[in-house]
């Protein structure tokens, strides 16, 4: 069944919310060691608004990266009980953690870039005496 436009805007509402106080409790009420650093780049809610993916930016080592994610998979109860107490919702979504690929492409990507540009102008300023002349 398809979701009315109402339905959209609601669950864009919540997924927004559930971001902002997630990232409120993870980075100032946690206290777990294994946590690094973590930004939420977006909250998926499914249509019937039971589960939430929750996609996250991890930073440091690949090491780091899993015990976090491992963290904050360990802390789901905790979680949802902190939202139930913040959101005024019927029921709070499942929380789902994984990492944000797309996140971790783009700065490869812009990594690829900068290693590119830094020996593209000595090739690209040999390459305009030619066209000048």
């Amino acid at each position: 069944m398809e979701q009315a436009p109402m339905d959209t805007h609601r669950a864009e509402r919540i997924s927004e919310t559930i971001r902002e106080e997630l990232t409120e409790i993870i980075l100032f009420e946690m206290s777990d060691p294994r946590i690094g650093a973590v930004d939420i780049t977006e909250v998926l809610i499914s249509p019937d608004m039971r589960h939430a993916s929750i996609r996250l930016h991890l930073g440091g080592s690949t090491d780091v990266r899993r015990q976090t994610l491992a963290a904050l998979d360990g802390a789901r109860g905790y979680l949802r009980r902190q939202l139930a107490g913040r959101l005024r919702m019927y029921r709070v979504p499942e929380l789902h953690f994984e990492p944000d690929l797309e996140i971790g492409s783009a700065e490869r990507l812009e990594q690829l870039l900068r290693r590119v540009r830094k020996t593209r102008p000595r090739e690209a300023s040999a390459g305009t005496d030619d066209i000048i002349e």
